[in-house]
């Protein structure tokens, strides 16, 4: 088993890499995956997007330590452990984040990835259906599309917003992500619209493309060269050689343990698990950041909302239209409207998402509220809590240690206060006076600064986007995990491309980003230029020093 690249994972960045490093025929690539085959319903409807995250086959089942400013409590962080990685477990959601985001990666040192760099490559890899004319990618790999919005709660959303004095877009991937408008998923013809179906699978159909099915347990040196990786399938370790390079793709969780087995990370902590030094990286699993978010609940007084499908017999429906023809209540993530605000005078661009969805129930499908409702997910984008990823022990099969550190700042708090009573606001507009029943969650009691916390504490969950954990910065900066081209310092022939080189958490869901890592990562190890820089600007409230809307 040799090639030329090696690339360990085949998630959102991973895919990209295979597609695009095999593309000219010149080089041969391996992609090392530990997951199974992502065929089936679970995966490929769009609607079923709670189940994959929950099947121990399809996700690594990780979990935070108990984080002390949350009473304790245990927060799931899953991982895609299947083809296509965290791309087809997730919830489809796309954002591309906003551009002083990228702006700010590059005054933290990861220079050429600022807005007007990686902006072309959000080109590349989409083919944006109904997206701002300019802005959009037309021709990639990747479709985004937008639900049918035929579920009146979801104008009552964007109404509401309106006339609570905020901005509406018509594309918050396009020039202005501020404001209330359609959300965009990455769905194409009723199915999901994973990294493995758009790059991978294609890509698959090449003769100087491989897939392996095995556990990386680490990657292989000679010296301070990276000449491989060490893998475990059916009951025996073999080694994978890569003649050029090794590339991590493995996520924000697996990629750091694995640069950690294999030599890289803080000397202390590597000493203390009886592993070898090869480059001492104190910001190997470091600066782990993630968003987290809150359901604010109202039951909805007319019958129109989600719950009457809810029942065996209206899935079992959805799911046979959706078999046959790819379409209906099946072809949808039901995120089909959504916000990006400002929280307050002197914040430049938003801090705050918002996803709706008609339907008062858990992301991962659990305690759904009994009766009709309606929900908005929200929290802030920006939190200044970090966490990190450490090795329990130097066993490749053991799942390292995730403490997020979640609310620790004051800040966070206030944040989170402002969140819940701005989606009160929302909620008391008239838009929704024709639906608008009793608040669920937290429940019209919880007023009080105190009892606002009581209710973040117990009931804030992740949305899923940990990264951060091996930062992409300068090549002296001593906290630094990958250079601007995506090679990890300290060692040759290894390259480093995932959310967890992202430098600070972008604004919005993490697969877009990912992808776009993938696909400018691609041009790096092939040695090409980087595309021409945009020269387009984003659109910046200009009331953003007076108001917040």
């Amino acid at each position: 088993m040799q090639a030329d690249f090696v690339i360990v994972g085949s998630g959102s960045a991973g895919a990209v890499m295979a597609d695009r490093l095999s593309a000219d025929g010149k080089h041969s690539v391996i992609v090392i995956e530990y997951g199974g085959t992502d065929i089936g319903p679970f995966i490929q409807m769009p609607a079923a997007l709670s189940y994959p995250m929950n099947i121990s086959r399809y996700d690594w089942g990780y979990e935070s330590e108990p984080e002390p400013h949350l009473g304790g409590r245990r927060l799931a962080c899953p991982r895609g452990k299947v083809i296509g990685g965290s791309s087809s477990i997730n919830g489809m959601v796309y954002v591309r984040g906003h551009a002083r985001d990228y702006d700010h990666w590059e005054e933290q040192g990861a220079k050429g990835w600022a807005y007007k760099d990686v902006l072309p490559y959000f080109e590349r890899m989409e083919t944006s259906h109904g997206g701002q004319e300019g802005w959009r990618g037309t021709n990639g790999p990747l479709h985004v599309s937008r639900g049918p919005r035929k579920n009146p709660l979801y104008h009552a959303f964007v109404e509401a917003g309106k006339q609570a004095g905020f901005e509406l877009t018509e594309d918050y991937n396009g020039e202005k992500q501020e404001g209330f408008g359609p959300m965009e998923m990455t769905v194409h013809r009723g199915r999901r619209w994973s990294a493995a179906n758009a790059y991978l699978k294609p890509a698959l159909k090449r003769p100087n493309l491989t897939l392996v099915n095995g556990l990386a347990r680490k990657v292989v040196f000679d010296g301070k060269r990276a000449t491989g990786v060490e893998i475990s399938r059916g009951g025996s370790i073999e080694t994978v050689t890569a003649t050029c390079e090794v590339v991590l793709a493995a996520s924000s969780i697996n990629s750091p343990k694995l640069l950690k087995l294999s030599g890289i990370g803080p000397a202390a902590e590597l000493k203390q698990h009886g592993i070898d030094v090869l480059a001492d990286r104190p910001g190997v699993g470091a600066n782990l950041q993630d968003h987290l978010e809150l359901y604010i609940q109202q039951e909805c007084t007319q019958p129109i909302s989600l719950y009457s499908k809810l029942n065996l017999v209206s899935k079992g429906l959805i799911g046979l239209e959706w078999l046959l023809f790819k379409s209906g209540l099946g072809a949808t993530n039901h995120f089909e409207s959504a916000a990006f605000l400002r929280s307050k005078p002197g914040v430049e661009y938003p801090d705050i998402q918002y996803h709706f969805l008609p339907v008062a129930i858990r992301y991962d499908g659990k305690a759904p509220a009994k009766s009709h409702g309606f929900q908005a997910h929200v929290g802030p984008m920006r939190s200044k809590s970090r966490g990190s990823v450490t090795l329990r022990s130097a066993d490749p099969l053991d799942a390292p240690r995730i403490q997020f550190n979640y609310m620790s700042h004051a800040e966070d708090w206030a944040d989170f206060r402002h969140c819940i009573r701005l989606t009160r606001e929302i909620f008391g507009q008239d838009a929704f006076t024709p639906f608008r029943g009793k608040e669920i969650a937290p429940g019209d009691g919880v007023t009080s600064d105190e009892a606002l916390d009581d209710f973040i504490r117990e009931a804030v969950e992740s949305a899923y986007h940990p990264s951060g954990t091996c930062r992409m910065g300068a090549a002296e900066d001593p906290m630094a995990v990958v250079d601007p081209e995506n090679r990890v310092i300290g060692v040759e022939g290894l390259r480093l491309a995932d959310s967890s080189i992202f430098p600070r958490i972008p604004n919005g869901n993490l697969n877009g980003p990912s992808i776009m890592v993938g696909e400018k990562a691609s041009d790096h190890i092939l040695g090409k230029a980087p595309l021409a820089p945009s020269n387009k600007q984003p659109w910046i409230n200009p009331r953003w020093q007076t108001s917040d809307r």
